[in-house]
């Protein structure tokens, strides 16, 4: 069965128009400006050049480093200073600045959001889908709604062309206005706007992002990410962006750490937070803290798991939350006076800053009524320790085994036919009604040869679990915190597999029982 979901879908720019207006646009020249085969050649927008960050994230520099001045205010001057230009030019559907705001769980009143427009059907059981060139794109939208290109710099130093031409066989990556702002400044980051790529996270393409946070340098400029079934309407890749100076509420929430990888790379859970998700955080290298992450988005793509990220701290920590909220919506499981207030929990309504359209919804905002939206995006802790269970797997594959998901060299991959049988077997545990069952499937497997393969009078610091991975490989993994569902606390390296003097005599002491000498008489 396929899932839909009707939405009043946002505009992003003043050029979007419903599909039937769009296809009926003649061929050979819009006459528009466009971003487009027939206006690109001889057009020009500025060019800002980053320079490629190499260094740890969160390091200062090293003594005796020079450290230039850049042409221009990244922030500032060119995003911001532009934003407010085409304010001026009268480019915004409505004047954002203008919104009344409460702040805690931030709530905004944006009434013009949403006017003027009809619901739409949206797809939400697919989150990878093929680009459609029919529908609207980004390379629709008018020149003067693009602020300027963002390129790395080819020469290792920030550069700044105030008229630029745009190069088609290089498809640069732009930065443009939202025409339904939620917040001052916000922008749309669209990497290679002309190789039409659809919504779907690349390694190439989050560096891009946690490049444009660093750049930014101010904690207050985030960037944010939603899959398509995660309330992204338009099918072309695209991050968005806004400043808004205040801490979001999923900023401060607790954290627990799960692990570090070799990369340097800390990998926590969120706490006491509506959501469940993972934070990212640190890296040897920015590209480090990219690949671990992007691997993880990769992966739930891949499983049709929907997901938000939050790109936060100028992109030295970053939110990963898969979401199930389009889903329940589809199947009539999420309350009548929730979907009554239209908020679609994309990425800045889960980190805290709920957009409302109905001035009954602002007057009785609250923490609690935040709460009570929120926990119906989150997946159930079973489910959400499932899709940990995977992200792992994910970012061991990814990272060549240097993770701590460890894979024995000297075991052959098991054949197709084996792992049909390993997964067969926990077949009777797939109870729950959901449209991700199949991509499920070896994850229930795991959790099942967990408790299958634990050793009654083992302590769990001691015991290495070996399971079968969906492409045929044995992995092994240290437990040293096991759940009932199988959750994994901790994943050592193997270079920490021999135990110290300190750590057996612990476990003999707490396991080994002896009887005590008896004294003599």
């Amino acid at each position: 069965m396929m899932l839909r979901i009707k939405r009043v879908p946002t505009v992003v720019s003043n050029y979007q128009k419903d599909e039937a207006e769009e296809g009926a646009r003649r061929v050979g020249g819009c006459g528009r400006n466009c971003l487009n085969q027939c206006c690109i050649p001889g057009a020009k927008l500025p060019l800002y050049a980053f320079k490629k960050l190499n260094k740890i994230v969160g390091d200062k520099e090293l003594p005796g480093s020079e450290k230039r001045e850049p042409p221009v205010a990244f922030l500032d001057s060119l995003l911001l200073g532009e934003w407010e230009d085409r304010m001026q030019r009268g480019l915004f559907r409505y004047d954002v600045t203008a919104c009344e705001t409460k702040f805690g769980f931030i709530a905004q009143l944006n009434e013009g959001r949403h006017l003027k427009k009809r619901p739409t059907e949206f797809r939400v059981d697919k989150v990878l889908q093929p680009f459609d060139g029919n529908k609207f794109n980004f390379t629709k939208v008018g020149q003067e709604e693009v602020l300027f290109q963002f390129e790395a710099s080819e020469d290792g130093e920030v550069q700044f062309i105030p008229s630029a031409p745009i190069e088609p066989e290089n498809s640069p990556s732009v930065v443009a206005i939202n025409v339904s702002p939620i917040e001052y400044g916000h922008v749309l980051l669209i990497p290679r706007i002309l190789e039409n790529l659809p919504q779907r996270i690349d390694r190439e393409s989050f560096l891009l992002a946690l490049h444009m946070a660093a750049e930014a340098g101010n904690p207050y400029f985030r960037l944010g990410y939603n899959s398509l079934g995660a309330f992204a309407t338009i099918n072309h890749l695209h991050f968005q962006a806004y400043y808004l100076a205040v801490t979001f509420p999923i900023e401060k929430a607790p954290t627990k750490k799960i692990t570090v990888l070799d990369t340097g790379v800390k990998v926590s859970e969120l706490l006491n937070y509506p959501v469940r998700g993972l934070v990212f955080e640190g890296g040897n290298t920015l590209q480090d803290l990219s690949n671990t992450v992007s691997d993880a988005c990769i992966c739930l793509q891949e499983n049709n798991i929907p997901y938000n990220v939050l790109i936060s701290d100028c992109g030295k920590r970053i939110f990963l939350l898969p979401q199930c909220y389009a889903e329940k919506q589809a199947l009539g499981e999420v309350r009548a006076e929730l979907l009554d207030t239209q908020v679609n929990p994309a990425v800045w309504e889960i980190s805290g800053h709920m957009v409302l359209k109905r001035k009954k919804d602002y007057e009785e905002a609250s923490d609690e009524n935040a709460c009570k939206l929120l926990a119906e995006v989150s997946l159930s802790e079973e489910r959400f320790q499932e899709v940990n269970a995977l992200i792992f797997e994910a970012i061991a594959s990814g990272d060549n085994g240097n993770a701590n998901l460890l894979e024995d060299p000297e075991v052959k991959p098991r054949s197709h036919e084996e792992v049909d049988v390993i997964n067969t077997s926990s077949h009777a545990a797939m109870t729950r009604r959901s449209i991700w069952k199949l991509s499920l499937f070896h994850r229930l497997c795991f959790n099942r040869l967990l408790s299958e393969e634990m050793k009654k009078g083992l302590h769990p610091q001691m015991q290495w679990i070996s399971y079968v991975t969906q492409s045929g490989r044995l992995m092994h993994v240290m437990m040293t915190k096991i759940h009932h569902v199988g959750k994994v606390y901790h994943l050592k390296a193997k270079r920490q597999m021999t135990e110290n003097l300190g750590q057996v005599a612990k476990f003999r002491q707490r396991y080994e029982k002896t009887a005590a000498p008896k004294e003599e008489p």
